[in-house]
This record gives C-alpha cells, structure tokens and sequence, in this order.
C-alpha cells in the first residue's frame, strides 16, 4: 500500500473512531436519564401510586446513628401527599447466608410495613436467591406489621416461637430480613415526630 493509501485508511480510521465517541457521548444523557428512570420506577414499585404525588426520591432525610443493631441505613426518602408525610422509604443493608442484602422498606405514618423490595442480594440461588424472584411474595407477610401492633416476640421465625413464616431452605436470610425489618420500623418509630411533624400527634 501506497503512502496515499496509508494516509487515506488512517483518516478513515480516526474519522470511525471520532464518530464513536461523538455518538456515545450524545448518547450518553439519554441512557443515563433511562436507567436512572428505571430505577427510580422499580424502586417507588413498594408504593402504592395514588399515596403520594411528589418525587420520594428527590426528598433524602438525614439518617442520623443509622449504624442499627442487625443493619445500617443507607439512605431514606420521604413521600408526601398533598404536603403531608404519606410514606418514609429506608435503605437498609445487613449480612445475609452470603454476603450483604439491599432491602427497600416502605413505612407508612403509622409505622406499619406497607412494602419491601430486594435491591441486591448474594444469596444461594434457589434457596435464599428466592427472595429476589418477583414471583416470590415471601416479604408481602410482613405487610402490615409494625411495633404497635406486633409484639416484640413476635419478630422471629415461627420455627423459633415468633410470628413470621420462612424462606424455603433458608433460615438465616429469613432471620436477616427479619432483624432488618424491626430495626428500620424500630428507627422510624424513634425518628416519626422529626419526619411527621406534629401531623401524626394531632390525629
């Protein structure tokens, strides 16, 4: 190949490359604006669409001592309606059979479960994995509940005279996801006057 030649194939080469780069870069905003829209719907999935009409994950709260006695809090969010406290989202982090769980737990303003979804888990596939699968409704026994209204006792497996039903096959997950339950409703309950204002008081 000829010096033209060489010189030709070399421009078309940076031409491709500066394409590439020019297209991912325009692309980029998009995809980022995608998944972080997907998140945000998988994540707000744990509330019911007409409790709230503001965007949760765009009000953080300050987690004050969220290191909890089973868990530690990541991050929370408040949902509202019509300017009041409808919902309070918790993040909480905690060790599993295999390495740590991601829970999402939805409290509503009268510190009761309304929902909970696995972010991330390293569970045994099968077994402890199962808390993940969307078809598993292992987490819905937990809808409900609260400190008012769920003795202390009652926060363990029925296996060890509690309340709550297992995971199939895995005991110490169902153990974790329990602990990590009680503790984000204990902290709610301890929080509630700072996220509540005095709405739930005057009730």
């Amino acid at each position: 190949m000829n010096r033209r030649g060489v010189l030709i194939v070399a421009v078309l080469a940076l031409t491709g490359v500066a394409a590439s780069v020019a297209w991912q870069h325009y692309c980029a905003p998009r995809i980022a604006a995608a998944e972080a829209q997907q998140q945000e719907r998988a994540w707000l999935a744990v509330l019911p669409p007409d409790s709230y009409d503001n965007q949760p994950l765009q009000r953080p709260i300050a987690l004050p001592d969220a290191e909890l006695l089973h868990s530690r809090l990541q991050a929370g969010y408040l949902a509202t309606l019509h300017g009041r406290t409808s919902a309070v989202l918790l993040h909480s982090r905690f060790a599993g059979y295999a390495g740590a769980i991601d829970l999402l737990i939805a409290i509503d303003r009268d510190g009761r479960v309304i929902a909970s979804r696995v972010l991330q888990q390293q569970e045994t596939p099968g077994l402890g994995g199962r808390i993940a699968e969307q078809d598993n409704t292992w987490l819905q026994g937990f809808n409900g509940h609260g400190q008012a209204n769920t003795a202390e006792g009652a926060w363990a497996l029925k296996r060890d005279n509690g309340q709550f039903d297992q995971l199939a096959g895995a005991s110490i997950t169902s153990r974790a996801v329990i602990h990590a339950i009680q503790d984000a409703l204990r902290y709610f309950d301890q929080h509630a006057s700072d996220w509540l204002g005095e709405e739930k008081t005057n009730e």
